[in-house]
């Protein structure tokens, strides 16, 4: 009988573990978790509804979603991607749902029927579960790799590290010779200083244009923005945090964030339509269509529009500010918060170190990892957890492999 160990109890320890026991029966595959508890971040995903993965079944517009790994995912989504998610979950009785905009949850909108589903499956294929059991060491021995942790060490045909973003986890790969990429924050919201921002804590705005300028390099996203008590978090500011990850940790979190709050329609136009067509009206009482009447009063108030002003005596002074607090309102980010529960990182295993068909490594034979211990992410919306499916399944299926091959034919 060959042994597997899975060092980390979260979403693709998990699912390799499965996969890996399923594929190899009769073999011995063990989780070993460091804390008491196993799936904490499923428990927590997607506000405790567990945002399972996003329906794109294209892996070549998938991997639009990843601003590090998308190169390298594109096979591996093209051999277990959204799809075969679905299946595999609906294949043993949870049911997935998808929202409006593409995230997928299951039916019952808790994160515990996914959790259900994972333990009961790896209960099934008897996988052995190990947690308080933090691993200290690997080493490479005659047969394989010696885990070492707390109690005896336990000798191994296949190890896979799926130990999230954790510097523990990093340091054991380190030690045997991979390189690593410096971990930083990725899936944050902005700290903003302003008041007249924050006095709109709460309000929305279903389609912005935002970018981050004064970086190495500028960056753009579009899509729903809020407004928060510290600044601005929503779907704009995730991907901007995300794709500029790098560059506001470079830029230690302090840059210009410019929003043109009509996502591109251009202010001017609107401006002349009304000056043309409400000359008398006051210039508060009419918004743009998308704009809330809390943000109009307080971009009015920015630009300088007096409470009495009429659209037909806007001076060329306010129509300036105005326009430019509509197209162009600058804002000054001075640090960033966490979304949530969901911290995410940029940076892990170096992804030349891997071989990707199989999630092996390319310095330590019977070493696999998956996950986000890899410099892999992905913007909001069930991407993280694909990524962690996919590499999941494909190292348990090549972890089954090894542990059959090591036992000699039957």
């Amino acid at each position: 009988m060959a042994t597997a160990v899975i060092i980390g109890g979260g979403a693709a320890g998990y699912f390799a573990a499965i996969t890996c026991a399923e594929q190899a029966p009769g073999h011995q595959v063990i989780i070993c978790e460091a804390t008491q508890e196993v799936l904490a971040k499923v428990r927590v995903s997607g506000g405790g509804r567990c945002n399972v993965t996003h329906h794109c079944l294209d892996p070549r517009e998938l991997v639009g979603s990843y601003p590090r790994g998308a190169l390298e995912l594109r096979g591996p989504f093209a051999r277990f991607g959204p799809a075969e998610v679905i299946d595999w979950f609906t294949s043993r009785g949870v049911a997935l749902k998808t929202e409006a905009d593409g995230r997928m949850f299951p039916d019952s909108d808790q994160s515990q029927s996914i959790i259900d589903c994972l333990v009961g499956a790896a209960q099934a294929a008897q996988v052995e579960l190990r947690t308080g059991v933090p691993v200290r060491g690997l080493a490479v021995v005659a047969d394989g790799l010696s885990v070492a942790t707390t109690g005896a060490a336990l000798p191994a045909q296949a190890v896979l590290l799926a130990s999230g973003s954790s510097r523990h986890g990093h340091a054991l790969a380190a030690r045997l010779g991979h390189a690593l990429v410096a971990p930083v924050p990725s899936l944050f919201t902005f700290t903003c200083p302003e008041p007249w921002l924050r006095a709109l804590s709460g309000l929305s705005v279903e389609r912005v244009h935002l970018s981050l300028l004064d970086l190495a390099e500028p960056v753009a996203t579009v899509g729903p923005l809020l407004c928060t008590h510290w600044g601005l978090s929503g779907p704009a500011v995730l991907r901007a945090s995300a794709w500029g990850a790098r560059l506001l940790s470079d830029a230690r979190y302090r840059c210009r964030v410019r929003i043109d709050w009509l996502a591109g329609a251009s202010a001017a136009a609107w401006i002349d339509t009304q000056r043309q067509g409400s000359g008398r009206r006051l210039v508060r009482a009419i918004a743009p269509p998308a704009i809330p009447r809390r943000l109009w009063e307080a971009l009015c108030e920015l630009a300088g529009i007096p409470a009495d002003g009429q659209w037909a005596h806007l001076t060329a002074e306010r129509r300036a500010g105005l326009e430019a607090c509509l197209n162009a309102c600058d804002l000054g980010m001075t640090g960033k918060a966490v979304f949530k529960e969901e911290f995410v990182t940029a940076g892990g295993i170096a992804r030349q170190e891997v071989h990707w068909r199989t999630m092996e490594s390319r310095r330590t034979p019977g070493l696999y990892f998956a996950g986000e211990c890899l410099d892999v992410d992905a913007i909001t919306g069930g991407f993280n957890f694909q990524n962690a499916w996919t590499t999941g399944y494909l190292a348990g299926q090549a972890m089954a492999v090894r542990l059959r091959a090591a036992s000699g034919p039957p």
